[in-house]
């Protein structure tokens, strides 16, 4: 298992420094970008989910960059309800293409980090795979996934007390039949009993 050292790195955002924490990889293996929650209700790159995210990446040899959205914590800017901040994932993307050439790109994000992630993702075509964990489906409109056919894979919590389940499963009902979806008996909106469940559900489509 690889050990974790986390290089503290800086980004060149559109709207300013992003800060961030990089873990490398072993060489060829995928280099993966981790979206934190939502900035405005405490969200950052150190959220448990997130890290535990990361961790599972890790341990199977991969890049791993998170990042601060613009406006959390040392990360320079505004909020800006997802547009800019799909920029600063861009950012975060081309730091880890730089970093690892021959890698491919992969995707995460949780809970609002599946909404600036995933519309990132949308107009870059160096994504190869994407995950989306809790996605807030409920508090933004993911109709601009339509029609992209790159693997996906989803995972929600059956009890998620933010996010309602049913709304996740409405969304999954208008995706194309390669997503795959992973719903969790039991589980929260930030799977307190459930994180080996939910990282598990991650690595098993992929590893």
């Amino acid at each position: 298992m690889p050990s974790h050292h986390h290089e503290k790195i800086v980004l060149k955002g559109s709207a300013g420094k992003l800060q961030a924490l990089y873990q490398a990889g072993e060489a060829g293996k995928p280099a993966i970008v981790v979206c934190h929650p939502h900035p405005l209700y405490g969200g950052t790159m150190r959220n448990k989910v997130v890290y535990w995210i990361a961790r599972a990446f890790e341990d199977q040899g991969c890049a791993v960059l998170r990042f601060n959205f613009r406006g959390v914590e040392q990360s320079e800017g505004e909020w800006d309800e997802g547009h800019g901040e799909s920029e600063d994932v861009i950012a975060a993307l081309n730091y880890l293409q730089d970093n690892n050439p021959d890698s491919p790109l992969w995707l995460a994000g949780f809970s609002f980090g599946t909404y600036a992630g995933l519309k990132a993702a949308r107009q870059d075509s160096r994504v190869e795979r994407m995950f989306a964990i809790a996605p807030a489906v409920n508090l933004w409109s993911f109709d601009f996934m339509q029609g992209d056919s790159r693997p996906l894979t989803v995972v929600s919590g059956i009890d998620d007390e933010i996010v309602p389940f049913e709304q996740v499963q409405t969304w999954i009902r208008t995706m194309p039949s390669h997503v795959d979806f992973h719903a969790i008996d039991g589980a929260g909106h930030f799977f307190p009993k459930h994180m080996s469940d939910m990282t598990d559900c991650l690595l098993n489509d992929c590893f």
